[in-house]
């Protein structure tokens, strides 16, 4: 029989290892996976979960027309060696969606009562998932770059519901989007090392139908996330939004 410090124990054991999530009222939820720790986008190789493609983007006029002539010309001043600037070359934040998996920097994942937070080593961009609430009105929430997130645990899945986007924040391979976009996710274990985002976009006012891509990430036991600031004073936008390089004079 357990006495009253060994019971004590086993649930400050159990609290730390993230085997019990708690909700807004503190109360155990459900046994669910701990995805507490780091993680660094995997972009294919060994161990890494067969690739998925994008389903079909099909965007209404005139926003077709505008993306198609928005990737010509970024594919044309990339072959020139003449990129044209992102909100990452100008020291802004990435925002949501493209804020999940920026190259190979990794991600944070912290679970902790009534909350999933994640935070991005590049520009330390933070996310706050609020578990078990309603998710405002639209016009209730204040546009941003990472929007308001709200979340619930469906059995091993951690299914995200994400609105309030900024349109000035660059979209999935730079699609445009109005303040109606919704973002879902749906986040979970596929092994034991390694964690799956299926994204859905759907903006009723840009595309014809939702958008659904995958992303996975590869878990970093031993890694510290180190701080990564933005001062960029090498480089400006010319008048044509090409990124240049600032030449001191001699």
């Amino acid at each position: 029989m357990r006495t009253g410090h060994a019971i004590a124990a086993a649930v400050l054991l159990a609290l730390v290892s993230g085997s019990i999530v708690r909700g807004q009222s503190g109360q155990p939820v459900s046994n669910v996976p701990t995805i507490t720790g780091a993680w660094e986008p995997m972009r294919g190789g060994p161990g890494a979960p067969a690739p998925t493609p994008p389903s079909a983007i099909v965007l209404k006029a005139p926003y077709a027309a505008e993306w198609q002539a928005k990737r010509a010309a970024q594919d044309e001043a990339t072959k020139k060696g003449e990129p044209l600037a992102t909100l990452g070359s100008e020291c802004l934040p990435y925002g949501m969606p493209t804020m999940m998996a920026v190259a190979n920097y990794p991600m944070e994942i912290l679970q902790t009562p009534g909350q999933v937070t994640l935070v991005t080593e590049v520009h330390s961009e933070v996310r706050r998932v609020f578990l078990d609430r309603p998710q405002m009105k639209l016009e209730e929430v204040p546009p941003g770059y990472s929007g308001r997130s709200v979340g619930r645990w469906e059995g091993d899945t951690l299914v995200i519901d994400t609105v309030g986007i900024d349109p000035k924040v660059a979209g999935y391979q730079s699609l445009p989007h109005s303040p109606q976009l919704r973002i879902t996710e749906r986040i979970r274990l596929v092994a034991p090392d390694i964690l799956n985002d299926q994204i859905t976009l759907d903006d009723p006012v840009v595309l014809e139908k939702p958008v659904t891509y995958t992303l996975a990430y590869r878990r970093l036991p031993k890694y510290e996330m180190v701080e990564f600031v933005c001062d960029n004073n090498r480089e400006y936008t010319d008048d044509k939004g090409v990124v240049r390089m600032k030449v001191l004079e001699k």
